[in-house]
């Protein structure tokens, strides 16, 4: 049914790429159980790693919306913009333990 393949490809707000989607989701099936290790010492390591993603959860959650009511955003641009919440956490984070160490 495309109306179920369309709203299928929204939740994921990235990308409406099918192979892209399905490959996402084949990887992180895969590899969910060896990155959750890496991912609980990253939080535990990076303080502002948490709100970084908060905020792109929010992002993804804002341009659903907004693609709701015929507000396109490109793909490159919602990649940049995870990619800059993202880096800046863990740039924060370590900037910021730095200092905290002197």
């Amino acid at each position: 049914n495309k109306n179920n393949t369309f709203v299928h490809e929204k939740v994921f707000g990235v990308t409406e790429d099918p192979l892209i989607i399905f490959s996402s989701n084949i990887f992180a099936i895969a590899s969910l159980r060896s990155l959750y290790t890496v991912l609980s010492e990253a939080v535990s390591s990076l303080k502002y790693l948490e709100p970084a993603v908060a905020l792109v959860l929010g992002f993804i959650g804002s341009k659903m919306i907004a693609e709701f009511f015929g507000v396109e955003v490109s793909t490159e641009t919602s990649l940049a913009v995870v990619a800059a919440f993202l880096g800046g956490g863990v740039g924060a984070s370590l900037l910021f333990k730095e200092d905290e160490e002197d």
